[in-house]
């Protein structure tokens, strides 16, 4: 792989995605690694086909869902590991559209249509970090599909293969 020179800290994310606290899930973005080809081109899909962003998620017992889930043991719940898995796949076209970071974070919209073969290992426990790599597997039109793997100190915790609809606001495609 090439030098990653897409490592975002918790400002750039914020400036990215439109999530806050509590349901921001992602703390630091640690790699995108884009595909070859023109940066700008959408009208094939094919070439994105591959692009691959790595993520992190901190998980503290500071977090609204550990008071009741569960009160004698903490868990991360499955459903907020699948929204940092969502949160992740969303920072594939960041290469693509940094240029226009202003409109970008004002109508840009990745939108999740499903999920799929969803599996959880093992529990995600307070005080760990939760490490989610995605990797897009197919791009039709706005339509991408992603295979989206979470681990915990390199032992899986989750997989997913997610589906998300991105556009930017009033229907356009990327």
């Amino acid at each position: 792989m090439s030098e990653n020179p897409f490592r975002l800290n918790i400002e750039q994310i914020k400036r990215y995605l439109p999530h806050r606290h509590p349901f921001l899930m992602i703390d630091k973005v640690l790699e995108i690694h884009p595909t070859p080809g023109d940066p700008r081109d959408f009208s094939s899909g094919k070439d994105k086909i591959g692009i691959r962003v790595v993520a992190i998620k901190n998980v503290t017992y500071n977090e609204p869902c550990f008071q009741g889930h569960f009160p004698n043991f903490s868990l991360f719940p499955g459903v907020l590991i699948i929204e940092a898995m969502a949160q992740t796949t969303s920072f594939t076209l960041y290469p693509y559209l940094q240029h226009d970071i202003d409109r970008l974070s004002r109508d840009f919209r990745c939108v999740l249509v499903g999920v799929d073969s969803v599996r959880f290992r093992k529990p995600v426990l307070p005080g760990e970090t939760l490490r989610i790599e995605s990797v897009v597997t197919k791009c039709k039109s706005n339509l991408w599909g992603f295979k989206v793997v979470a681990s915990v100190d390199g032992q899986r915790v989750a997989e997913a293969e997610i589906m998300a609809n991105l556009i930017v606001a009033k229907g356009d495609k990327i």
